[in-house]
């Protein structure tokens, strides 16, 4: 596997630069569209990396994977009355389709539906509170207490979300956001503000390629069943409205991130974690998807 991901992070480096940068955020602008970082976590427990692997990022919407595990356990198939499970079709911050569908979002990995999930995991908390079990799971997940919250991004977010506040508003007036929207924005904000490097994503990532089991504590984090339905989710809904295209090319389960961030799912061998900045006209990491499409033809990796 070392061999195998230094050989594709070498063919792919002549590409860095390509692509555009977001900069909706300021704080992201800042990113080097030149950096690309590789990690492949297993679950026999190894962990394999090269390039920029150790640099930290916020993982911005591959967040809403580990916030709907989390709502999922709270309220359980509840959730799925105020959040479809069908692709958008439409960019990750659309707000076109709200309107026709009555406030409800098409699925939990477009911001609409995250605002929704943040909604859900703020009943009976503060913003603190849930901010504080979001990170805590991620810790545990991963196995590492060293994760945080990058404050200087979550404000920027805070301070820049004009897209995401209407998103909220807009859901309020149909009566599927139930708390105040700057306390549901708060978590949301924070959440996306959360920073890894491939590394430590690969390793959070892991437990949906064990059938939900967090394998350095031998315990079950979700049932085989919500861990192969979320699995499910990001397939067909994890690349927003490259997801089909993504299918097509890759195979694999996975979650991208505005930072260029991508988690992939192998299940039942590993997690994949690429990073690299420079975003495609989807809002996905262009260079990043290149990567995991080579190396799930080199691997032999797909679900299909």
């Amino acid at each position: 596997m070392q061999p195998l991901i230094e050989a594709v992070h070498e063919e792919f480096v002549p590409y860095l630069g390509e692509g555009k940068v977001a900069d909706y955020i300021p704080e992201l602008a800042k990113a080097d569209p030149r950096n690309l970082g590789i990690a492949v976590a297993t679950v026999d427990g190894r962990v394999y990396s090269t390039g920029d692997d150790a640099e930290p990022f916020t993982i911005q919407s591959i967040s809403k994977v580990f916030a709907l595990t989390l709502a999922l356990g709270k309220v359980g198939d509840d959730l799925w009355r105020r959040v479809g499970r069908e692709p958008s079709g439409t960019p990750f911050d659309s707000i076109i389709q709200l309107e026709h569908e009555h406030g409800i979002p098409r699925n939990p990995f477009i911001n609409a539906g995250a605002l929704v999930v943040s909604d859900i995991l703020l009943s009976g908390y503060q913003p603190r509170e849930t901010i504080g079990q979001i990170l805590e799971f991620v810790r545990f997940i991963a196995n590492d207490e060293t994760i945080a919250i990058d404050p200087v991004v979550a404000r920027s977010e805070t301070e820049h979300g004009y897209r995401n506040r209407a998103l909220a508003n807009f859901m309020l007036g149909f009566g599927n956001i139930e708390h105040a929207v700057d306390l549901v924005l708060g978590v949301y904000f924070h959440q996306c503000a959360i920073a890894m490097d491939c590394r430590q994503l690969a390793k959070a990532g892991l437990f949906l390629a064990t059938g939900g089991r967090v394998t350095h504590r031998d315990t079950g984090v979700v049932s085989t069943l919500r861990a192969r339905r979320i699995n499910a989710l990001m397939l067909t809904c994890g690349q927003y409205d490259g997801s089909g295209d993504f299918a097509f090319r890759v195979g694999l389960p996975s979650k991208s991130g505005v930072s260029g961030g991508l988690l992939a799912i192998v299940p039942g061998i590993a997690s994949v974690a690429v990073w690299s900045p420079a975003l495609n006209k989807q809002g996905n990491s262009l260079v990043g998807t290149l990567v995991l499409e080579r190396l799930a033809e080199r691997a032999g990796w797909s679900i299909f």
